[in-house]
This record gives structure tokens, sequence and C-alpha cells, in this order.
């Protein structure tokens, strides 16, 4: 078996989708195209794709906190091509990149409601920060967001929320794929 067979289907679904994407080829329709388990992908469920470099850099991360598509493997596939494309952080990732980049497929739960701070914690749970039409989020388990209050002020600047204390936050976790 090589080593890319190895990979979870999520995370080679979301590679798949991006060399299509950039080759212009015959686009990915469906997760069954990458393993035929219809349990993977008939979830309807939010998700977040990420791209970073071999050295770990962030290239690309787009992602939904409620799901918009009628199935999880919809989900990547739109993600994945935003998150290579569509990032305003970053330049639309080139052909030339795709061997040099890793992709993670973060699932997350449903969002729930959070009354406290001390009801989280950010290697577990990622963070939506609310106030009115502005929402900013962040995944959990991010290297350097070490605190609460690191996490909650990331997310709020995130949303151009100035002051956290007065918003509505909520939580959630993720099952994270990664390339190996």
């Amino acid at each position: 078996m090589s080593q890319k067979n190895k990979q979870h289907p999520y995370v080679l679904l979301a590679r798949e989708t991006v060399r299509r994407n950039l080759e212009r080829v015959p686009q990915v329709h469906s997760g069954a195209e990458i393993d035929p388990d219809d349990s993977l992908w008939t979830p309807k469920r939010a998700c977040f794709v990420s791209i970073k470099t071999r050295e770990g850099q962030l290239r690309g991360c787009i992602g939904t906190i409620s799901p918009i598509q009628t199935a999880l493997d919809k989900e990547i596939i739109a993600n994945a091509i935003s998150a290579s494309t569509r990032d305003p952080r970053f330049e639309p990732l080139d052909l030339d990149e795709l061997d040099e980049v890793s992709f993670s497929v973060d699932v997350l739960s449903v969002p729930e409601d959070v009354t406290d701070p001390s009801q989280l914690d950010p290697k577990k749970w990622g963070v939506i920060v609310s106030m009115g039409s502005r929402r900013g989020v962040l995944l959990p388990d991010l290297e350097g967001v070490d605190t609460v209050n690191e996490q909650l002020e990331i997310a709020a600047k995130k949303a151009g929320i100035t002051n956290f204390r007065n918003a509505s936050i909520e939580r959630f976790t993720v099952d994270r794929y990664k390339e190996q």
C-alpha cells in the first residue's frame, strides 16, 4: 500500500479536489470516488479545510461552522476549493505548489452555547465569538494559542469585535484528519 493510500479519505478528497481544480480537469463529484463507504460522506456536517506548507506555515484555510452542503463530502469539496483559491490572506494556490503543501480537514461538532469562559479549553474546544452580524471562529488546538483569553481575543479580532466580554460565545470540538 502506498503512503498516499494510508491517508484518511477526507484529506485524500481535499487534495484530489484541489489537484483537479488546478489542472482544470473534471471535478470530483462525490466522496465515493475516493472511498465507497457511504457512512463517511452522508452526514451533513460543517468542516474546515486547511492547507499548510511543509514548514508548517498556513497557506489557506476556509470552512463552515454550520453545514451548507447536502453532505460532508460536498462540504469538503467546496471548502477545499475555497481554501486553495479564495482565502483572502493568500494568493491562490498554484499547481507547482501542490506537492509542497499538506492538507487537513477538521469536522466540527454542533456548536453549543458557553455561559462562562471556564467552560473553555483552547486545546479541546474551538470558539465562535458573535456580536450582531459579526462572527469570528477559531479552531481548537492551534500552535501558539495557549489560553482561553488568547483564543477569545483572536476570534473576536477576526470578527472585528473589540470587546468580546459583551459577545455571545459558542464552543465546538473537531475531529481532525491530517495528511501524514
